[in-house]
């Protein structure tokens, strides 16, 4: 019973944010976080990395200790640790812990430590900002039903470059290094067509460009053409408007329920 208390008790404060030692763990958690990105980012720098390298490596193997002894409470407060160290930020809870430890056996891993700032994304939950959550749930939902029309665009977007490569290939290449060959002149359509414009290969005919000028207005039109699919599938879309709470399953530890589930919408268990 004490066991299990203790693992509730652990599991409220960890991966809860509504209780007021959930959200001072989770704050003291984000400036951690922040500490540790901001310690690899001036690590990096010549003179601050040759001036402080020691104290850097120290407050480094500080904060491996602190998110490793995290990492392991983490695993130990929940009923299921499986579901945990598979899931989304278990894997980037492990993945920030690594690189220190890497190091003592492969020069230089230590730069992926910048891996930690993508456990930032805990701030959408603990700062209660879950309506976040539920619109990035409904432009990936309307990502993957426009899908299907986005890759027919694609498909039809490879088709004008080549053409038009072709083509430029067929006006300039006589006369311009640059057009030398088709791929060279597909390279130039697609930056060209993106509107990126890098200026490395232009056209030196009137006819190319000419077609240049065509091309680059194409590039207007058709960078609008993937927003307005998936901005009219959001419009059209039923998406039912429920309020998501900040509770996690003691399970799995999933989140994302809504405010009146009983039970977790993923493994089952009753939160």
């Amino acid at each position: 019973m004490k066991q299990n208390k203790l693992r509730q008790k652990l599991h409220e404060i960890i991966f809860e944010a509504d209780t007021p030692a959930g959200k001072a763990f989770d704050v003291a958690l984000l400036i951690a976080i922040l500490a540790s990105v901001l310690v690899v980012i001036l690590e990096s720098i010549p003179q601050y990395g040759q001036r402080y390298g020691r104290f850097f490596y120290a407050l480094e193997w500080g904060f491996t200790v602190f998110f490793t002894i995290e990492y392991i409470l983490r695993i130990y407060s929940v009923y299921r640790p499986r579901h945990y160290i598979l899931s989304f930020y278990g894997i980037i809870d492990l993945l920030s812990i690594l690189p220190t430890y890497l190091s003592l056996f492969l020069t230089g891993s230590s730069s992926l430590l910048v891996i930690r700032s993508l456990r930032l994304l805990r701030i959408f939950r603990i700062f209660k900002m879950v309506g976040f959550l539920k619109q990035a749930r409904l432009l990936t939902a309307s990502l993957r039903r426009s899908m299907p029309k986005i890759l027919v665009f694609l498909s039809f977007v490879l088709v004008l470059v080549t053409i038009i490569g072709s083509l430029m290939y067929l006006i300039e290449g006589p006369v311009n290094p640059g057009f030398d060959s088709i791929p060279h002149s597909i390279y130039w359509a697609i930056v060209t067509l993106t509107t990126v414009g890098y200026g490395d290969i232009t056209p030196l005919t009137s006819l190319g460009q000419f077609l240049s000028a065509i091309v680059m207005l194409i590039g207007y039109a058709i960078i609008a053409v993937p927003t307005g699919i998936i901005s009219a599938d959001i419009v059209h879309s039923n998406y039912q408007k429920h309020k998501v709470s900040t509770q996690a399953c003691p399970h799995c530890s999933a989140e994302g329920h809504t405010s009146d589930a009983a039970f977790c919408k993923y493994c089952g268990g009753k939160l």
